[in-house]
């Protein structure tokens, strides 16, 4: 009696294992199975068969164990796993975490370059960039996490800041530090140009009109030629001093401190300041959430309908969360001129608004922890498949890792949607307690459906 539903399960799992293998080996012929590269006189195609059948067999494999022995399992071998975590463990850990994260982030610098002298540069670059999509989220998370906004054009304000500060040092030759505070406040004031007549509209419709707005300025960028230089952008942006100490060969930072000139002090140095950034964006944020204004953002986010009877001006505090998030953005993208040294267009597609938000979305809407995890592993994630050379041996000498990159935070995103559909980080602080503080899941909290 056995035998006819085990054979039938089989069946089953065999058709869907490669129904799945069939969608992938159409989905993904343009991607595994060609190749195109520029050549002389047009475009040379390569063929690709062994990369596309390696595809299709771990698809196929992979989609059968599953269905064997999860989905269309009699007793699925995942129903005898359970991760219990002791009550006061998780408390403990984040009463910790953050100060130990703080402490690894200010000690970081020096880290590297005593475990890896001889790619101590390179390290410290990607944690330069780490930190500014950190930077990044904290500011999106004001939208996103706590108002519940939907923004898709987040990285128009990004450019906003990048151009502020290109332009006034090309047009009034001033500083780093002078023009840092007036891009804050330019990309500011782009957040209540784009809000005010917007911010009536609601879900989808919001969504689309910020994405729409992002790709407006992208676009406006790389047409008016005259002023931003357009698709051949600005270079030539200057490097921040310290305390007037250029980092240079001679009569710099290195004499003045009497060391000896290194290239690694001006990357410790822009490491230094997108820290001291980020972490003003995130004390600002805790201040903000636990203001009037804050708990404004986080009514409006769980009942716009609700908020409006309580009396509270929606249309101001959608306002002031896209501003202030805007401004954020805005000295993340002063700084990412400066660390650049060249911008143009190109740095600020729709694929970085894409990005930001996923860190946003993977991390936990409105954790600021979350934000930081999401950040090293998507970003960080990068770096790592540079340096999975015995992917090539497996797969070829031609074999790229980072170009499936994508495809690669696409799965990502699917397995945290699928496993924790709240984030990593998935219970909140309460801004608002009564006698005793006490953390809630992610469950009962409306977060980033575009009221």
């Amino acid at each position: 009696m056995t035998a006819a539903p085990n054979t039938a399960r089989m069946a089953e799992s065999v058709k869907d294992a490669a129904i799945a293998a069939l969608l992938v080996a159409v989905l993904g012929f343009f991607f595994f199975a060609l190749r195109t590269d520029i050549g002389t006189g047009g475009l040379d195609l390569t063929y690709r068969w062994g990369l596309w059948f390696i595809a299709i067999a771990i698809t196929f494999g992979v989609r059968l164990l599953l269905n064997l022995f999860v989905f269309k399992a009699a007793k699925p071998i995942t129903t005898g796993i359970k991760i219990t975590v002791p009550t006061g463990l998780t408390s403990v850990i984040g009463r910790f975490l953050g100060p130990v994260l703080l402490i690894v982030a200010l000690c970081l610098p020096f880290i590297l370059m005593a475990l890896f002298p001889n790619r101590d540069r390179q390290f410290i670059d990607l944690a330069i960039l780490i930190m500014t999509y950190v930077m990044l989220g904290w500011g999106l998370n004001v939208v996103v996490g706590l108002a519940g906004l939907l923004d898709l054009g987040y990285v128009a304000f990004y450019a906003v800041g990048a151009y502020s500060f290109a332009l006034l040092a090309q047009y009034f030759e001033i500083g780093f530090w002078t023009a840092l505070p007036l891009a804050g406040l330019l990309a500011a004031c782009w957040g209540i140009i784009l809000g005010y007549p917007v911010l009536r509209l609601r879900g989808d419709y919001l969504a689309i009109v910020t994405l729409a707005f992002g790709e407006i300025i992208r676009v406006v960028l790389l047409n008016w030629y005259e002023f931003t230089g357009g698709p051949d952008g600005i270079s030539g942006i200057p490097k921040p001093s310290f305390f007037g100490l250029e980092f240079s060969r001679s009569g710099g930072f290195a004499d003045f401190f009497g060391l000896d000139y290194d290239t690694i002090h001006r990357f410790i140095y822009l490491y230094y300041i997108i820290l001291v950034l980020a972490l003003i964006t995130n004390f600002v944020t805790l201040r903000l959430r636990k203001l009037p204004i804050g708990r404004a953002w986080e009514a409006l986010r769980e009942d716009e309908i609700a908020c409006r009877s309580l009396g509270i001006n929606t249309t101001n505090t959608k306002l002031t969360a896209f501003s202030i998030g805007a401004m954020f953005a805005g000295f993340a993208g002063s700084f990412f001129a400066t660390r650049q040294g060249f911008i143009s267009p190109e740095s600020f597609t729709f694929l970085e608004s894409a990005i930001i938000l996923a860190i946003v979305v993977l991390g936990g809407l409105g954790s600021q922890v979350g934000v930081v995890i999401a950040s090293v592993v998507m970003i960080g994630g990068i770096e790592i498949l540079r340096n999975l050379g015995f992917l090539k041996e497996i797969f070829g000498p031609d074999f790229e890792p980072t170009q499936y990159r994508m495809l690669i935070f696409g799965l990502a995103m699917v397995l945290i949607m699928v496993w924790k559909p709240r984030g990593i980080i998935s219970s909140r602080n309460p801004s608002a307690i009564y006698k005793e503080r006490k953390k809630i899941s992610s469950d009962m909290v409306a977060q980033g459906e575009g009221h």
